[in-house]
């Protein structure tokens, strides 16, 4: 499959992100714009009103230069964005940008604190969180040593960047962000029958054709078999592409 037909087939937010993404990185590499111009700085947002900062940071994954890093970022990114908005958003794109949006707001919340730059990766990692979370029992493998369930891939994953020598706080802000987001659309409306996160008239509007459909919350799926290690060292591996959820027909 050629990169226009693997483009064409994404979902649209996917579809959008990875756009944007691309659109980015090219004209970061084409010298047209420079990361300076759009990396996060509360300080030029706030007192230099260059409120653009407050999105542009999300769309650069690193120079075209670092192309193993830059396409292990693409893969990650669409493997797991198009899972959850195929699954468990499928009909819901609405829904599924306003999670977007709730964790951009606390990571943009939390940067000033973690001195991070570029917060795509941290967004990616809280997709990653929320898969995990929503396919309980799929059963992955890191590199055929071991293997496990969904919900532990993000911390295996932060533990091999940490034996690489990378800084965990990109990875850790992630998690805060897609545990914020679990709790709060799928454990807490359990808990009190009242759902906080609804997704917003404007955000809706967006997506006319949709409508408004019932939030699928967690169910008890059965156990599915998964597999496959992690490439380019530490690529996902999502044992099944269902969520274990029920779809609202």
């Amino acid at each position: 499959m050629d990169p226009a037909e693997i483009w064409r087939s994404l979902p649209v937010i996917t579809r959008g992100y990875v756009s944007l993404c691309v659109v980015t990185t090219a004209a970061c590499a084409l010298e047209i714009i420079t990361p300076f111009n759009i990396y996060f700085n509360a300080k030029l947002i706030w007192q230099k009103h260059e409120f653009w900062r407050l999105f542009t940071n999300f769309f650069y994954f690193g120079t075209l230069g670092e192309r193993l890093d830059f396409f292990f970022h693409m893969f990650f990114l669409v493997k797991y964005s198009k899972s959850l908005e195929e699954g468990s958003f499928r009909n819901r794109s609405a829904d599924f940008l306003w999670m977007l949006l709730f964790g951009s707001a606390i990571l943009v919340a939390a940067a000033p604190w973690v001195n991070i730059q570029f917060l795509g990766s941290s967004l990616t990692f809280m997709m990653v969180y929320v898969w995990g979370r929503r396919h309980q029992y799929v059963n992955l493998s890191f590199l055929g040593i071991f293997t496990f369930t969904a919900p532990y891939l993000p911390w295996v994953l932060l533990a091999f960047s940490v034996m690489l020598g990378s800084s965990p706080v990109v990875d850790l802000l992630g998690m805060v962000a897609g545990h914020a987001y679990y709790f709060l659309e799928d454990v807490y409306p359990r808990m009190t029958g009242r759902r906080l996160l609804k997704t917003p008239a404007v955000v809706r509007a967006l997506f006319p054709a949709e409508g408004i459909q019932a939030p699928r919350m967690a169910a008890m799926p059965a156990a599915a078999a998964g597999g496959g290690g992690f490439a380019a060292g530490a690529a996902a591996a999502a044992g099944g592409e269902g969520d274990g959820r029920p779809h609202a027909d």
